[in-house]
């Protein structure tokens, strides 16, 4: 299977602009992201460690797209290759990363385990994979220019490579085609679990069945970010995959203005993505940004919910704010407040 020998895809300004405001929307949601961190010791718990390092690969994927889009590659260059280097390591990073904060979170609350055996060996995964892949490529000059055809203005791999497609393949498309399957998996497993939990949390405790409290409540919306973050991360990806495979198959439906759009803000926004849903759509971090925005602190902050990630897992699914229960630097429990 070949790529097509055709012109660059073309890009209009307006589309330029629409990725480099998906570009800075990302930006400013992972510097949210990681300034919550920074200012909160509380919030750092074992998921929210792990979403930090997804956020700094975002941070650095935005950031270099934004420079290629802005730039407007003609063909391949020594900042080209700088742009497509730091980009192809930090997307990839991103995959392992998204992959790994699932893998905690199955761990964690089906399992009830954690170790720092685990943590260590996310980020030799996550940060040394892409590493090396990268290193490679740079070294055996297979990041240039790419015409747009398997990208949105930015560099990539070099369009006239041999072995494009192998490397097309090793520098992000196999490991985004994996997460598309493992990130489902994991999360059917976890709300399976929490399921069972909440089955047999009715047939000993039948007053909440029949009363729905808050506690319920949060439980409700704790399954639903379970469902939307897989949801989410297949949304925006998955118009790059379609546009590889239309690349490979010679289609120049690879060229569609609606496809190339999607493919750009797609590929850039997974940093908003996550403000989005751990910052404001969680409600700790939500509650602890608007009182430091008002310049306002609660002197007596409300007793903090059950927990999915306490020792009993009957009373596990009954946290909205799971994402914020784990282990601390220290080894201590963390609750949210």
């Amino acid at each position: 299977m070949l790529l097509r020998e055709l012109p660059a895809t073309p890009l209009f300004p307006w589309e330029r602009g629409m990725v480099l405001l998906s570009c800075a929307l990302s930006v400013l949601g992972c510097c949210l992201l990681l300034g919550t961190q920074a200012c909160w010791p509380e919030l750092r718990t074992r998921p929210r460690q792990l979403l930090s390092c997804l956020s700094g690969a975002d941070l650095l994927s935005a950031a270099s797209y934004a420079y290629g889009v802005l730039k407007d590659f003609e063909a391949t260059s020594w900042d080209c290759v700088a742009q497509g280097a730091l980009s192809t390591f930090a997307n990839t990073s991103s995959f392992f990363w998204t992959v790994a904060i699932a893998l905690e979170l199955y761990c964690s609350i089906v399992r009830g385990s954690t170790g720092a055996g685990l943590l260590c060996c996310f980020h030799l995964v996550s940060w040394g994979v892409p590493l090396g892949i990268t290193t490679a490529a740079v070294a055996l000059k297979k990041i240039g220019y790419d015409a747009s055809d398997v990208s949105v203005g930015w560099c990539w791999i070099d369009i006239n490579a041999k072995d494009r497609l192998l490397w097309m393949l090793l520098a992000g498309k196999l490991w985004e085609i994996l997460a598309y399957v493992t990130l489902p998996f994991f999360y059917i497993l976890i709300k399976k679990h929490i399921s069972r939990a909440h089955a047999a949390l009715s047939e000993y405790r039948p007053i909440l069945s029949r009363n729905p409290s808050s506690q319920t409540r949060a439980a409700s919306v704790a399954d639903k970010k379970l469902t939307l973050i897989p949801i989410v991360f297949i949304f925006l990806r998955i118009w790059s995959t379609i546009r590889f495979v239309l690349t490979l198959s010679g289609s120049p439906a690879d060229q569609n203005w609606l496809l190339v759009v999607l493919h750009g803000v797609g590929n850039t926004f997974q940093g908003a993505a996550n403000c989005i849903l751990f910052v404001f759509c969680t409600r700790v971090v939500r509650n602890k940004l608007l009182s430091s925005l008002c310049c306002w602190r609660r002197s007596n902050p409300e007793p903090p919910p059950p927990s999915l990630e306490t020792s009993s897992q009957a009373d596990a699914p009954l946290c909205i704010d799971w994402e914020l229960q784990g282990s601390n630097g220290a080894g201590g429990d963390l609750s949210s407040p």
